[in-house]
């Protein structure tokens, strides 16, 4: 795979490179916003990594740029904003997903290998995890064949779970994909919310097949028993 790493600091971006390419990918390395568009649009990159702050272009203008020009590959930005509504707007402008600074270098890779494994594939509209199949066409829960009953916001939290299957999805990436930017929904609002549809859908007897990952988020449970 081939990526794209644009960085104006040039020490992590030495860094950063060194990791990448030990994973197995090839890694050209930028130091501003205008190169990043110009490579991006020279030559074919599975995966664009920007940074947010970069002189002559921020990487939610370089992200805003590629896109129209019709890069459709992923793009993961490094940010040291954590703030919900920055976060909305670089998942507006186009991104995929953010990681917030000081990068953690194995979650770093995490989010390439989540990237780079959706790169042009298509969401399932049938997923099926265990005794459970998630339709999301017509946003139905079936499970052993029989329906459950769900709102809306218990669909689309379980949907983001189902189509991320495997990966680790952070509070704030769930929330943001159920209520978006609400500045009335307290912090409990997703663990009630995740507590409502467990009991809507764990077995007796079973774990639940959302399994909470200790300060990070929720993920949809590897081993169902």
């Amino acid at each position: 795979m081939k990526i794209l790493l644009a960085e104006d600091d040039a020490r992590l971006r030495k860094n950063l490179v060194q990791i990448i390419k030990r994973e197995i990918h090839q890694v050209d390395a930028v130091g501003n916003g205008q190169d990043a568009v110009n490579y991006a649009m020279y030559d074919e990159y599975d995966l664009l990594i920007l940074d947010w702050m970069m002189p002559k272009l921020s990487g939610l203008e370089v992200c805003q740029e590629v896109r129209r020009k019709g890069y459709t590959g992923g793009i993961l930005i490094l940010t040291a904003k954590d703030d919900t509504a920055d976060i909305i707007q670089g998942l507006d402008m186009g991104a995929d997903d953010y990681l917030v600074k000081p990068v953690k270098m194995e979650e770093l890779l995490a989010r390439i290998r989540a990237l780079l494994r959706r790169k042009d594939k298509p969401i399932e509209q049938v997923v099926k995890a265990d005794n459970f199949l998630l339709q999301l066409d017509s946003r139905k829960l079936l499970r052993n064949n029989e329906e459950i009953e769900l709102t809306k916001k218990e669909f689309l939290l379980l949907e983001y779970l189902f189509i991320n299957k495997g990966r680790v999805l952070t509070r704030d990436q769930i929330s943001l994909h159920i209520w978006g930017y609400d500045q009335d929904i307290s912090n409990n609002a997703l663990d009630a919310l995740v507590k409502l549809v467990r009991k809507k859908i764990d077995e007796n007897e079973r774990q639940s097949i959302i399994q909470n990952v200790r300060g990070i988020g929720y993920k949809l449970r590897d081993s169902y028993v």
